[in-house]
């Protein structure tokens, strides 16, 4: 199993369309997990060649969320807790391999974790999630299309580009 998950239009890690974006595409491997395959640009570096952690805090904060999201229904939550621990440098410039884990999921709060690797497999970045569901009034009330949550195959994202 490996399910393209829906992006927006202008989120900072998915937005097919923001211009300062990751632009990152996130896959459902298997309930409860997301991947997604990336080379970070030195744009969004800190220190010379290591990606900044307020980026790489994005990207874990992301992949949490994303754990619980897979489905037909999905589960948008806030976050209200990140821990994360910076192992080792991220770099700018080489592929990484990012990965999100649903622990747990009660009514109103669920638990996830998340991990940034390094081609050879060495453990850059990860982080414990806890996660609010967004009221179900304020959900209801977003019209999910005008924000462009679908999902967009290559032709789309490389129009997006340009």
């Amino acid at each position: 199993m490996k399910t393209l998950q829906p992006n927006s239009q202008h989120c900072f890690v998915c937005g097919v369309s923001n211009p300062f974006g990751l632009k990152l595409k996130f896959f459902e491997t298997s309930p409860g997990e997301v991947t997604a395959d990336c080379t970070i640009s030195a744009e969004y570096q800190g220190y010379p060649g290591v990606v900044h952690g307020g980026v790489v805090a994005a990207m874990l904060d992301e992949l949490a969320g994303r754990s619980l999201m897979g489905g037909d229904s999905p589960r948008f939550m806030y976050t209200a807790r990140l821990e994360i621990r910076y192992r080792k440098n991220v770099p700018v410039g080489q592929p990484l391999r990012l990965v999100g884990t649903a622990l747990s999921a009660k009514q109103r709060t669920a638990t996830a974790k998340s991990a940034i690797y390094d081609p050879g497999g060495s453990l850059l970045a990860e982080a414990d999630v806890l996660l609010v569901n967004i009221p179900t009034d304020v959900v209801q009330s977003v019209d999910l299309a005008a924000l462009g949550w679908r999902t967009y195959n290559e032709s789309e994202r490389e129009a997006d580009d340009h």
